[in-house]
């Protein structure tokens, strides 16, 4: 079986050799490595280049403008041509046997289309400072949409065929790419939790998530899972999702939230659009304080 290693590349070059030697270090050697870069501004793409050389199981693809996320992950994965793919960031790096652990259960496993793991997380020196503290099974008649957030974590892979038939990862998403991956992914086959640390994250001040882009980052989680549950109630896929009444609350304390943020600023538009959503996705739940936010806006006192 041949094995995609997907990297999406922006800014983080200078981060790539740590992430180059795993990969020359994996006990399982039939793989190709898909990197895209997505509009770098720094030496990344010279970097990167120099590091690999003329080893033609690199292959590197770059995006005419900047797409973010979302486009840059979708564009690797449609350039894999393994039966396998996982995602390995260009800041981190993987244990040597990562691949031959991954290969051997998807071989056994034909129904699996996803297989998770664990992680460590390291410093700039790539020196470990404790193991990542998510990832496990997903327990019998629950899903990752529902169980818990954290679930599915690095190491990640799944079988392509199954991917494809997902209709892949969307391209318009900015953050929560991997939710949305791994929402899709379990709606395709089992999920498959593997107990071992295959994967080293790498802390600095870029990770996406040290930065201070979280409320961004929310809201595109609340964008993955609207649509993991949508698509699952049209499709009526046989596969734990929320109730309706349930998804109506989520959303509705969601634009409560939002609106939280902006009324004391001068963002009327904000105000009301944030709470006209609140109000229209569930008008009874937290009906008493809808009611008078709407009043103290209207009258100009928030």
């Amino acid at each position: 079986m041949l094995f995609s290693i997907l990297i999406a590349n922006y800014n983080n070059g200078h981060f790539f050799n740590d992430c180059y030697k795993s990969i020359l270090a994996q006990t399982y050697n039939n793989w190709e490595v898909i990197i895209v870069d997505d509009c770098s501004t720094d030496d990344s793409v010279a970097e990167i280049k120099q590091i690999i050389g003329d080893d033609n199981r690199f292959k590197i693809f770059f995006n005419k403008e900047n797409k973010g996320c979302g486009y840059t992950k979708n564009k690797c994965a449609s350039k894999a041509t393994g039966e396998i793919s996982g995602f390995l960031d260009p800041d981190d790096a993987l244990k040597n046997n990562a691949l031959e652990e991954m290969t051997t259960l998807h071989k056994k496993f034909d129904d699996v289309a996803i297989i998770t793991s664990k992680y460590e997380l390291v410093d700039l020196e790539m020196n470990i400072i404790e193991n990542g503290s998510h990832g496990e099974a997903i327990p019998e008649n629950k899903s990752y949409l529902t169980f818990a957030k954290g679930a599915f974590t690095h190491f990640a892979t799944f079988k392509q065929k199954k991917y494809l038939q997902s209709g892949g990862i969307d391209p318009k998403m900015k953050r929560a790419v991997d939710q949305d991956l791994y929402y899709k992914m379990e709606e395709q086959g089992a999920h498959l939790f593997l107990e071992k640390v295959l994967y080293r994250y790498r802390i600095h001040q870029n990770s996406i998530s040290n930065n201070e882009n979280l409320f961004k980052a929310q809201y595109w989680h609340f964008y993955a899972m609207m649509k993991a549950y949508k698509r699952r109630a049209r499709l009526r896929l046989k596969i734990d999702n929320f109730s309706k009444k349930y998804i109506e609350e989520y959303a509705s304390n969601y634009y409560l939230e939002r609106f939280k943020k902006v009324k004391h600023t001068n963002k009327y538009g904000a105000k009301y659009y944030f709470l006209y959503k609140a109000i229209i996705t569930n008008p009874f739940h937290r009906f008493e304080l809808k009611i008078k936010s709407l009043i103290l806006v209207t009258l100009g006192r928030i």
